[in-house]
């Protein structure tokens, strides 16, 4: 169990929670929900002991599993031996006991200590420690022969998976995950759900990942009105019951100016008369029915709405043997389609296995980005009429070097650093008014003087609105998407999945986000053991198929 009494945070005149009372049980699986700013990671660093809060206690179990943000920290241990760390009683157990080992004479109070050391690693498992965090690396996509290399040899994304198997390890009493399917596939995440949904201590997680706090949690802990409130149930039933609560005390607070207008009517007209006793009754009555002011919600939602200038041809986009390899690897082999307009297309599969590979294949030649020649090594691609693509891309680097229609990630830089996001975006749209740009802005959550912010101080979710105001103001009939959702928050995610679903052009659309593959997708391309399945059906349909 973990408890909070009284802390309070706030940062110069910003208050993110105030005099906050809260605990959570064993057994239970709390979501930490609240929008981007709002102190989701402020306030699991008070729980997990990183942050000291300015006010109040915080109370919690002696053994915790904690997902850590620094992936460079254990760069020059194993991987093994990195996740065995997660129960750091065992971990200090282990190497004290190597150096005891190591000595050629030892004393007789160092063998009691010896004795003492074997007594912890049977407690926690030693015996089998190697063996428990192989288990935990196999679900999570990190291959056997990877166990025994450093961490300094892995790549970012797999580093990331260590470390949450790290935190998975030793069974802790309480699990404190910050964004836990970041950098997973969807297989991954299906297998945390698994694991997480059979933990018996303390969870408690933020995600950007709807279908996945839904899946996992039994309550939701939501950060709004500088304070705390507990739901019972996963993210959407935390939405329906706050929505309730909300307009259920608008509704009283309505109810109430209706009768102190009454009442203050009567008081008006015979506050003079002989009717003083009448007029000071509900003078009273006026004082005691005065409207609780109702906290301001911190929540933004943006409004995202894709439009297209005009429709593309039927076929938006026809492809023969398009083929890919790295370093004499090929990635895509020979894979053929034809995309009818309007189809939306989901491309599904674990990381690495060529969704992104065959996303800059495709556009290597598409009409309005930049040529990319080497991204496509055989076949023939043919856009159809009147095509126009809006490319939201993976890798945000470089986005804001160049000023043309087209980016090519990592391009020199041909706008200066200082640009601000108002001037970049007018780039796309010269004919725009600064008005329209500031309406575009607006609706995308920059408001007033944020339109006047470089380019080059954005964060991660402010770059991600920016490109979709950039989207909206080219007006595409081909948008190709790719893991869109990296840094959006749940309402900015859910603003996007309405837009997809709407849009009434062609969408190619790389997620692990399995709301946005169940609710938007028409069609399916499962990358899976060096080949690509096309299913022309939905993502629910094609899972269906695979279960059978």
């Amino acid at each position: 169990m973990i408890s909070v009494a009284g802390v309070s945070m706030r940062y110069g005149s910003r208050v993110l929670f105030e005099d906050v009372a809260t605990t959570f049980s064993s057994g239970r699986r709390y979501a930490l929900t609240g929008p981007n700013g709002a102190g989701k990671s402020t306030f699991m660093k008070l729980l997990t002991g990183e942050l000291a809060p300015q006010q109040g206690t915080v109370s919690r179990p002696p053994k915790l599993g904690v997902l850590r943000q620094d992936q460079f920290a254990f760069d020059r241990f194993r991987v093994v031996d990195t996740v065995i760390m997660g129960n750091q009683r065992l971990w200090s157990a282990l190497e004290e006991r190597e150096r005891l080992y190591a000595k050629t004479d030892m004393t007789d109070g160092e063998g009691m200590r010896l004795a003492e050391l074997e007594g912890v690693v049977g407690e926690e498992d030693g015996y089998t420690a190697e063996s428990d965090a192989a288990i935990l690396l196999e679900g999570l996509d990190i291959p056997q022969d990877l166990h025994e290399r450093t961490m300094v040899e892995l790549q970012g994304g797999q580093k990331v998976r260590v470390l949450l198997a790290q935190a998975l390890f030793g069974h802790p009493q309480a699990l404190l995950l910050d964004e836990p399917t970041n950098h997973l596939d969807l297989d991954s995440i299906h297998w945390l759900q698994e694991f997480l949904v059979h933990y018996e201590g303390t969870l408690i997680v933020i995600s950007h990942d709807r279908h996945f706090l839904n899946a996992v949690c039994t309550h939701t802990a939501d950060i709004d009105y500088q304070t705390i409130i507990t739901y019972t149930g996963g993210y959407d039933e935390m939405v329906v019951a706050k929505t309730q609560i909300r307009s259920r005390l608008e509704s009283q607070n309505e109810q109430r100016d209706k009768k102190i207008a009454q009442l203050n009517d009567f008081i008006a007209r015979f506050s003079a008369g002989t009717r003083s006793s009448q007029v000071q009754s509900r003078r009273k009555e006026v004082e005691r029915l005065q409207t609780t002011e109702l906290a301001r919600s911190n929540i933004q939602r943006p409004y995202i709405k894709f439009t297209m200038h005009r429709p593309s041809g039927r076929n938006a986009l026809e492809f023969k043997n398009v083929s890919k390899a790295f370093g004499g690897a090929s990635v895509v082999t020979d894979f053929s389609a034809i995309v009818n307009r309007g189809e939306k297309i989901v491309m599904v599969g674990r990381n690495g296995v060529g969704k992104t590979t065959l996303l800059k294949a495709l556009l290597s030649d598409a009409p309005g980005i930049a040529p990319a020649p080497q991204d496509l090594d055989t076949g023939v691609i043919r856009w159809g009429h009147e095509v126009s693509v809006g490319y939201f891309a993976q890798d945000h680097t470089g986005v804001f070097d160049n000023a043309s229609q087209g980016f090519t990630p990592g391009a020199a830089a041909l706008t200066p650093a200082k640009t601000t996001i108002v001037e970049w975006l007018h780039r796309f749209d010269p004919d725009a008014s600064r008005q329209d740009i500031h309406a575009l802005l607006g609706q995308m959550l920059f408001s007033g003087e944020e339109g006047l912010k470089p380019t080059d101080a954005l964060s991660g979710g402010e770059t991600a609105r920016l490109l979709f105001c950039r989207i909206m103001l080219q007006k595409p009939n081909v948008l190709v998407l790719d893991e869109p959702t990296n840094h959006l928050d749940l309402e900015s995610i859910n603003a996007l999945n309405v837009a997809l679903q709407r849009f009434e052009g062609t969408v190619l659309l790389v997620t692990h986000d399995q709301d946005l593959m169940e609710e938007v997708g028409t069609r399916v391309w499962h990358f899976t053991n060096g080949r690509i399945e096309d299913f022309k059906g939905s993502y629910e349909e094609y899972a269906g198929t695979l279960a059978e």
